[in-house]
């Protein structure tokens, strides 16, 4: 098989997995009542049948995919949490077709579990407005060029040829397209759900380390001040959201913090208000004990980087960012 023309040598040796394999986490059954029969057609040329959706469904629940090395060199397992209308396709492969974090991170020798959230993907969503209230929310590529700072609002063009990005811009803009294939519907209005669902993965799986993304990095910070001892160290890239007090949940210690943040951000008022909101947060578990690190990636040296740093191009560099903070809380077993 041929590599990727940005692969290093070091990225083409064979990983070495014992198991690859799926579960579902959360979830509770809702029972419907009184809904009518319809009359519907499911197979290519086959005849319309009854469908009658009254019965037992089951809602709320998370899909998880584990990759387990063969020889783990770290103690404790990765998890990798995606942002609002994603899912776990963000951390595979990048739009451009280089090797994503999840990777990046087994290289690291980690064990790493991906999850769909509550309503994405292979999770699944349920009926509306009979289960979900409200009808699912569709974000149009222009509203991610904008909120994901690709380029400015007036910079998007129907048109892949004609669309202006900010200066210096590390996200592949012509992959975005097939970037905006792997989008999914999106609910406001989930979270106390979403959040039960986290809340049985880490029971399931921890003691571990969260790394989420965006709204994914928001439950994060909020799930580890729920289930601080299922939590070894939280890392929230670009959080849209943080919990109001700094003190976990049972009052535990709660475990490192590092927030890590891309380019752009001062060209744009939402984000900008999203960013001192997750600040505030930082300086308050710094002032009650516990460590809270930014990672501001232009302050560093890497500039240009969009919402998504995970698929821009310089993606191995921000993963290695985040790896050295790990390499220091939770280091390796041994040498790889």
């Amino acid at each position: 098989m041929n590599n990727h023309p940005g692969t290093t040598n070091a990225q083409a040796a064979p990983m070495c997995l014992r198991e690859i394999r799926s579960f579902f986490v959360g979830g509770a059954i809702r029972s419907l009542h009184g809904l009518p029969v319809e009359q519907r057609r499911f197979a290519q040329n086959g005849p319309a049948r009854d469908v009658d959706p009254n019965g037992d469904h089951v809602c709320g629940q998370m899909y998880v995919q584990a990759y387990l090395q063969a020889n783990p060199t770290r103690r404790v397992p990765l998890l990798l949490w995606h942002g609002g209308g994603m899912t776990g396709a963000n951390w595979e492969t990048t739009p451009d077709g280089r090797p994503g974090w999840l990777s990046f991170f087994l290289r690291a020798g980690f064990d790493v579990y991906v999850s769909d959230a509550v309503e994405r993907g292979r999770a699944s969503w349920a009926r509306w407005p009979d289960i979900y209230t409200e009808p699912p929310l569709h974000r149009s590529l222009n509203e991610g060029w904008d909120m994901f700072r690709v380029g400015p609002r007036e910079g998007y063009a129907s048109s892949a040829s004609e669309r202006r990005a900010h200066a210096g811009q590390q996200f592949p803009v012509e992959a975005f397209d097939s970037f905006a294939a792997q989008w999914v519907p999106r609910w406001a209005d989930h979270e106390a759900m979403t959040l039960a669902a986290y809340d049985a993965l880490l029971q399931q799986v921890g003691p571990c380390i969260v790394l989420g993304h965006s709204q994914g990095g928001g439950f994060a910070l909020e799930a580890v001040r729920r289930r601080p001892r299922q939590v070894a160290a939280v890392i929230a890239v670009e959080p849209s959201g943080a919990p109001q007090t700094p003190h976990s949940q049972d009052m535990t210690p709660l475990p490192p913090h590092l927030y890590v943040w891309g380019d752009h951000i001062a060209e744009h008022p939402i984000w900008q208000r999203y960013r001192a909101n997750v600040d505030a947060h930082a300086v308050a578990l710094k002032a009650a004990g516990t460590r809270a690190d930014v990672c501001d990636l232009p302050g560093e040296g890497l500039r240009g980087n969009s919402h998504f740093p995970m698929t821009d191009r310089n993606s191995d560099l921000v993963a290695a960012r985040v790896l050295h903070w790990l390499d220091a809380i939770a280091p390796p077993t041994t040498q790889s």
